[in-house]
């Protein structure tokens, strides 16, 4: 059994060890507390048909869940929009915003274990920054976790994946992902 209080994710150690030092000499920080660091995921799946059928949110949520390992919270319209038959507070998706140790052992899935399963898998694109070094990419499929029992899928949904970091550009942000092995395709 796994002791909670000695229990350290292997990217986190793995960044304490080697990254933090890597980015340091790249980049030639003068401080520690100036080298980019992992801030949050944000995990995100919105639910297109929950306009027809409500229940379809609650199956992505408790699917949203088992991924990250947290409870999904359900997000709902702000504004009714009458051409596509929305209405105010009606449940339409659902995310999860993973922190510490969790949003480490997601990332050590989402790269070695998810992203290899995606058919036809090139790589992730490398310009898909925000300018402020922030990572955000899509799946158009949830069924490449482990996590899920494709038999009990009643539906394919996609899902955003963004990465939050400390980095205030992009290079700073692309080299800290390339450190934990995010395999970009340029």
């Amino acid at each position: 059994m796994l002791d909670a209080q000695t229990y350290t994710p292997r990217l986190k150690a793995q960044y304490v060890a080697k990254i933090r030092a890597a980015l340091k000499e790249e980049f030639g920080y003068k401080n520690d507390m100036q080298i980019p660091r992992l801030d949050k995921i944000v995990l995100n799946m919105g639910v297109g048909e929950a306009v027809k059928d409500t229940k379809k949110v609650k199956n992505a949520a408790e699917e949203l869940s088992a991924i990250a390992g947290q409870k999904a919270v359900i997000t709902k319209a702000k504004n009714s929009i009458a051409g596509f038959r929305v209405r105010e507070d009606m449940p339409l998706g659902c995310k999860v915003t993973l922190r510490g140790d969790r949003m480490y052992e997601f990332l050590d899935r989402l790269i070695n274990v998810a992203l290899p399963r995606v058919r036809d898998f090139r790589g992730v694109k490398g310009t898909a920054f925000d300018g402020r070094g922030n990572y955000a990419m899509g799946l158009k499929e949830h069924i490449v976790f482990p996590e899920i029992d494709f038999d009990k899928v009643d539906e394919v949904l996609g899902m955003d994946i963004i990465i939050c970091t400390t980095a205030p550009t992009d290079a700073e942000a692309k080299s800290l992902l390339k450190q934990f092995n995010m395999p970009f395709n340029s």
